[in-house]
């Protein structure tokens, strides 16, 4: 039995479990798979992921699909919106249940079965939802999550025809933010490593690509009258640059996800038509100062709302994108930020799934 922590991120899919020190990182796009070309396999599995896939919580089984980076590229690729709900939504789940897949048979320690026999790999998953889905939705994640799953992986190199059963026993939702802060708080054995962030009133800005979430967690407990979200993330940012570009300079970026990677490498240089460049920098500086100047003004609201809060900390895969601009916009006001924030929640995922386990065995 294997405990994983899952984030459901709207820009990508994050997974740790038990077994493995660091998370892998899935970019949640999919589009219509179909028999490919290969010309010269990918270096690796996770660039070529193409997989059927069954499952009791999919509205249509036995669909193929490319996942990840292999959708980010595709003319017909899809990115999640806004208006869907990563409870219900059934890409945020095929994307989820490939990176179980193959994140259950690439480790070193799993063994190949008997010979056209499928894997079976047992998960036990923590995870989490935004605030102000959470208490609506998290029932009905759950139940979606909970049972059997077939991933067959089709042309992804070392995993060819390869199918893997994903049996998941139980789950557990938190709220997205607070899980950061018990990661922060807490050992890996889940002794207490910070007294202050684990005693104390504690104010989170949990930005998201889509939502950005105000838990405010008291001696560990999320507190129902203070804790707020927001509809507001990068993705509608991060669509306006795509536009801009497009726009300005006739360069189009397939998806978010790469132009998120270029941000990250901090590659703002494009190429044009007749060997030329351009830099984006500015572009992306004018966005990000406009989501940057909202986020504060919202962090500033919450803290006046409850001043018993000590401290507050910017978490999620927004965080580090938006540091600089956010540390310009607070001036005086201290925000705290951790490093490798976007894996602050997963990580939690996985504390808050073994502390549910070891006070809750299984009969």
């Amino acid at each position: 039995m294997r405990i994983a922590g899952v984030d459901l991120g709207y820009d990508s899919i994050k997974v740790i479990t038990s077994h493995q020190n660091e998370p892998i990182v899935i970019p949640n796009i999919v589009a219509p798979g179909y028999e490919r070309m290969v010309l010269q396999e990918e270096d690796s599995p996770l660039q070529a992921l193409d997989v059927t896939i069954n499952s009791h919580a999919l509205s249509r089984n036995g669909e193929r699909y490319f996942v990840g980076w292999l959708a980010a590229e595709h003319e017909d690729n899809i990115e999640l919106e806004e208006t869907e709900n990563k409870a219900l939504s059934d890409q945020a789940l095929i994307v989820a249940l490939t990176a179980l897949a193959y994140i259950g048979i690439s480790n070193p320690s799993s063994t190949h079965p008997s010979f056209g026999q499928p894997d079976k790999i047992d998960y036990i998953v923590g995870t989490g939802l935004p605030v102000r889905t959470y208490a609506r939705y998290h029932p009905q994640l759950i139940e979606r999550l909970v049972g059997e799953h077939e991933v067959t992986f089709l042309s992804t190199p070392g995993l060819k025809n390869r199918t893997v059963r994903v049996h998941i026993s139980r789950a557990f939702v938190s709220i997205e933010g607070a899980a950061a802060i018990f990661n922060l708080a807490t050992h890996d054995n889940l002794q207490i490593r910070d007294e202050t962030l684990y005693n104390g009133c504690i104010g989170v800005c949990e930005i998201g690509a889509i939502t950005t979430d105000f838990p405010i967690i008291r001696r560990m407990a999320v507190d129902n009258l203070f804790s707020s979200g927001e509809y507001l993330g990068l993705s509608s940012y991060l669509d306006s640059i795509i536009t801009e570009v497009e726009d300005t300079y006739g360069y189009s970026f397939p998806s978010r996800a790469k132009l998120v990677q270029r941000i990250k490498a901090n590659d703002y240089n494009i190429q044009l038509l007749g060997e030329g460049e351009a830099n984006i920098k500015p572009i992306v500086d004018y966005h990000f100062n406009r989501i940057a100047r909202r986020i504060f003004d919202l962090i500033k609201k919450r803290w006046k709302k409850c001043p018993d809060i000590e401290a507050f900390y910017v978490v999620g895969g927004g965080a580090s994108a938006l540091r600089p601009y956010l540390l310009q916009h607070a001036g005086s006001v201290k925000l705290r930020f951790v490093e490798e924030s976007e894996f602050q929640n997963v990580r939690g995922y996985l504390k808050i799934a073994k502390q549910k386990v070891n006070f809750n065995p299984m009969p």
